[in-house]
């Protein structure tokens, strides 16, 4: 068997993009729930103006404030996820539902109970957890007073939940993820770090002061941990963005060096307990002077993760010529040149199942930690078909060449994994576009970009072709 006894076969959601319940049982806003359906959404990440109207007067539809109604309809999505055979559950818990504001001198006993019995569910079902402690979401309080991971006053405040969760929740969660894919901060301010960003002049540096500040509370987390659970495991997770070389080109090859630094230095802290040299370096060369304290280099060097975590979706190609800079393609927010040797998803992402055999080389040579892929998948627009069944070859295709090239890694290349969860293993809200019509899930929910529908529930092809991966573990695809 290429994948070993006790292999974590599983699906992966966020709280911000399936719970819903907005300010239900004592629930706080949270960054998420300021954001608006549709295309304009990604303009808006980057609109300091557009965003501060939608924190003071909000408007119109924001699809996180419903989700997928999770908050109340969990015990029958756990009960699909156990008849496909999950071993692992991938789900977050979102701040604003633990401290409303952040800062409140108690926890919210509703939101602690929530988790409660939803984890006490997949347990009853035999799924393990694996945790996000925050996942593109904080308190929408954190951001009005301090510009979120800006400011140093969030490292205690997240310690605090930490441990508040930890404690709680210490029988029931085996791993433990601290931040979700920590390296977008740099891509996507608001969604990684809470920021609202209105001077263009100070982008750079507040980016990576807050990337310095959540680094150490993330190796703070890690610590912690280890001293309430210590039979748990905790990980850091990156948003793995796979660059190749658009040529032989010596120009290309060190451009993509240049790329992989930017998404790799952050795992570089968290599995090191160190910046680097090139890091250093850059915020030489750009006069980026971080505000830090003499314990922080103690406690990265005290927190570092047990294991990697990472997405994968698509790679890209980089190329120092002008003439093929202009021809770019989208994908997760990064883009890149177009790679004439791959396919292209309905949302301009490339599809690249070798690839992710490459960055699971890449991820264990470099750190030699167990790896965990925590999200995969391809977002598509399913059709209902008359008799109501949903036939996702498409998807199938795109899990089952992925899976194959996962199998080689571990088989041939030795790589140490320890689970696989894709992304959206039900619909959900897409975080780039809040969406709906772009889904990734083995389970259809009812519902449109405007927020119509009845969320009924309903089983797509993959869903029984994933039952039977899982049950073979991974020998039949």
């Amino acid at each position: 068997m290429s994948f070993p006894e006790g292999f974590l076969w599983g699906g992966a959601v966020a709280a911000n993009q399936c719970e819903g319940a907005y300010l239900t049982d004592g629930k706080g806003c949270c960054t998420a729930e300021i954001l608006h359906g549709g295309k304009g959404r990604l303009t808006e990440f980057f609109d300091p103006q557009a965003l501060r109207k939608n924190i003071e007067t909000p408007e119109g539809y924001f699809p996180s404030r419903e989700a997928i109604d999770f908050y109340r309809r969990y015990k029958d999505d756990i009960a699909l996820f156990a008849e496909m055979g999950f071993k692992v559950f991938r789900t977050s818990i979102n701040w604003s539902r633990i401290f409303p504001n952040g800062e409140d001198a108690q926890p919210n006993e509703a939101g602690l109970a929530f988790y409660d019995s939803l984890f006490d569910e997949c347990r009853k079902r035999g799924i393990e957890l694996l945790v996000t402690v925050s996942h593109y979401e904080m308190p929408l309080e954190l951001t009005k007073k301090y510009n979120g991971w800006a400011s140093r006053e969030l490292i205690p405040l997240f310690e605090r939940y930490c441990r508040v969760i930890f404690t709680r929740y210490r029988e029931n969660v085996k791993y433990w993820i601290t931040f979700n894919e920590a390296n977008m901060i740099l891509n996507i301010p608001l969604f990684g770090g809470g920021l609202v960003i209105d001077d263009p002049a100070q982008k750079q540096r507040l980016m990576y002061q807050a990337c310095h500040n959540q680094l150490v509370a993330s190796a703070a987390a890690v610590k912690l941990c280890h001293e309430i659970c210590p039979d748990a495991k905790i990980g850091a997770m990156v948003a793995a963005f796979t660059t190749y070389p658009y040529s032989c080109r010596p120009e290309d090859v060190l451009a993509k060096n240049e790329i992989d630094k930017q998404w790799l230095f952050i795992t570089d802290v968290q599995a090191r307990g160190y910046y680097p040299a090139y890091i250093k370096r850059f915020f030489e060369r750009e006069n980026i002077r971080l505000e830090t304290e003499k314990d922080d280099e103690a406690v990265l060097r005290e927190g570092t993760a047990d294991f990697i975590a990472f997405s994968y979706y698509l790679s890209a190609a980089i190329s120092t010529d002008p003439a093929h800079v202009a021809n770019k393609t989208s994908g997760n927010l990064f883009g890149g040149i177009q790679n004439p040797y791959l396919k292209t998803s309905d949302w301009g992402w490339q599809i690249d199942p070798l690839g992710l055999r490459y960055t699971l080389n890449l991820l264990y040579d470099r750190y030699q930690k167990p790896l965990f892929i925590v999200e995969n998948g391809l977002g598509a627009k399913d059709v209902v078909e008359a008799d109501g069944s949903i036939n996702d070859d498409y998807r199938i295709d795109y899990l089952r060449d992925h899976i194959k090239a996962m199998k080689a890694a571990v088989e041939e290349d030795g790589i140490d994994l320890i689970g696989y969860t894709p992304w959206g293993c039900i619909d959900l809200i897409s975080a780039s576009t809040g969406e709906m019509s772009k889904r990734y899930g083995f389970i259809h929910v009812d519902k449109d970009d405007e927020g119509n529908g009845t969320l009924t529930r309903s089983r797509k092809k993959s869903f029984y072709w994933y039952k039977c991966v899982i049950e073979s573990n991974g020998e039949k695809l």
